[in-house]
Parts: C-alpha cells; structure tokens; sequence
C-alpha cells in the first residue's frame, strides 16, 4: 500500500474522529450551492471558501478531512478539490505544530451524485456494475495517483456499485473506505442486506474499513452490529447526518437535532464497535467538536 497512516490511526485507542457535512459548513459561511455540482462548485469559483471550511473541521479536532471531489467528475476540479483539501492541511500544520498531522481523504461520491435527481439515495440507475466501474475508473485512478492518504468511497447506495468499487479498489495502491448509504437497520438504499454488501471486502487488499454515511443516525447502532458480526476483524466507519430528514423533490430538510442529542447516539455507535465516527448531512464542526467528549 502507499503508506499506512490511516491504519496506524485505527490502531489507536480512540475512534478516529473524521469531519461533518462540507456542505452544511460552506452554507453557514454564506456560500450558495444552487447548482448542480453542489459543493464541489465552490472549489473552482472561491478556494478560500473550501479552505476556511475544511479548517473549521480540522480546529474542531477532525483527525481526517475529506475533499470536496464528492460530485466532481471533471479532472481539473477533482484535482483542485484534493489540492485545497490538502493545503488546507498543511496550514493547520504549520499553525499547530504539537497536534499530529490530519489526514485527506480523496471522496468517490456514488453515480448517483452526478445526475442531481436523489437517485443517489436510492441506487436505481439501471446501469450495471460494468458500466458503473466505466464511470469510476478515471476519477479513482487520479484521486489514486494523488497525495491523499485515503480513499473515501461514500454514500454507495447499492450493491451494484459496491460490487464495481470492489474490483477498483482491488487495483490502487491507496488505503481506502467504502461506506454505504442505508435506508433502514438492515439495508442499504437499494434493499440489500448490509451484510451481503460489507461481504463484499472481506479480505479485501486495500480497503482498510467499511461502514455507513448519510443515513439516519437512529439505525446506525443496529447496522455497527451487523457489520461486526460479518467481518469481525474489519474497522467500522460511520458518519450519519444530523438525524433532520431530506426530501429528494424539494431538497428541503425536515425536523430538528441538537448536537447533545447526537452525541448521546454517537456513544451508542462506539459502544457498538465503531472505530472511525465523524458526520454528514447537516452536522458541522460543533458536532465534530463535541465527539472530542468520547476520548480517553
């Protein structure tokens, strides 16, 4: 493997605390994200924007950060999306130099995320795995050949998809983790059974974790449970959204969290065998922040 920075971390005594949702953090420094590439629009229009934003995770104690590449498919904006992730990095760095260097973590958003219909939520692309591993082979391959330490393989919504990210992964010489997006305890968007789709990477030569992201974080618990007990020596990884429901149609969020609410269920994911624990949808750095409670 390129290095083994992010399994010395696992190795730890703590869960590994990850980043919140990107998005959610650019809305609340002003940035608009009317337009189809989402997040990954701001990379290319304000820099500075997606610096400030991963910053704000890695102040909050965000141990791993992921890039903004979630959307992009293009090769100029995946690349930049990795570049600002890592000076931003770098910067941290440089002002606290008694805190362990942070690690990027380059994200493969599902096929979904391109075509801006929810379908991302669902896996129903009527593509099958060959013609899903077209669609990710480049951008993999580059994010692969990059100086990310991790690939973040996230919010994959069906097996399918699991099954094409398999066999490319099976390839790079970049740790990586797959994470699934879930509809319920048991199954992932798509219906499949957790633990058919974590089967997947058992013994898998380069996927150091798998796990979940962009799901409720009231089924979170249940699915830890179901993936330890399939692969009982593989790290899980989750990072729910703040627990609000999103509505595909409209794109609005429904309901309301507090980030005390959400830290009483991420100890219930810990307790449950969770190694690595950060956010999506929804949550930001005082979510992050509060995780911090957690360590030993």
């Amino acid at each position: 493997m390129k290095n083994s920075k992010f399994m010395a971390l696992l190795a730890g005594e703590n869960p590994v605390i990850i980043d919140g949702g990107f998005a959610t953090q650019l809305e609340a420094q002003g940035c608009d994200l009317n337009d189809p590439l989402w997040s990954a629009s701001i990379v290319l229009d304000n820099p500075q924007e997606v610096i400030d934003a991963h910053r704000a995770y890695l102040d909050a104690g965000a141990e791993v950060i992921i890039s903004a590449s979630y959307q992009a498919t293009d090769p100029e904006l995946v690349a930049k999306a990795t570049e600002l992730a890592l000076l931003a990095r770098d910067e941290f760095v440089a002002a606290n130099p008694q805190r362990p260097a942070p690690l990027v973590a380059a994200s493969i958003g599902p096929y979904g995320a391109t075509r801006c219909d929810g379908s991302e939520y669902t896996g129903q692309y009527d593509m099958n795995k060959d013609e899903l591993m077209a669609f990710h082979r480049q951008r993999l391959q580059q994010l692969d050949a990059s100086d990310a330490d991790i690939l973040a393989c996230e919010t994959v919504p069906s097996y399918d998809e699991g099954r094409a990210l398999c066999e490319l992964l099976a390839t790079a010489s970049t740790p990586a983790w797959v994470s699934f997006c879930c509809r319920n305890d048991e199954q992932l968007s798509d219906g499949t059974a957790i633990e058919d789709a974590v089967r997947l990477f058992a013994d898998h030569p380069r996927v150091c974790a798998v796990g979940v992201n962009c799901t409720g974080p009231q089924h979170v618990a249940a699915l830890v449970e179901r993936i330890r007990k399939t692969l009982p020596g593989m790290p899980v990884i989750v990072y729910p959204n703040s627990g609000e429901a999103f509505d595909a149609t409209s794109k609005t969020w429904s309901g309301t969290t507090t980030t005390d609410d959400w830290l009483q269920a991420a100890g219930k994911w810990v307790a449950a065998g969770a190694a690595v624990v950060g956010g999506c949808c929804r949550t930001g750095p005082e979510h992050i922040r509060t995780l911090q409670k957690m360590r030993a």
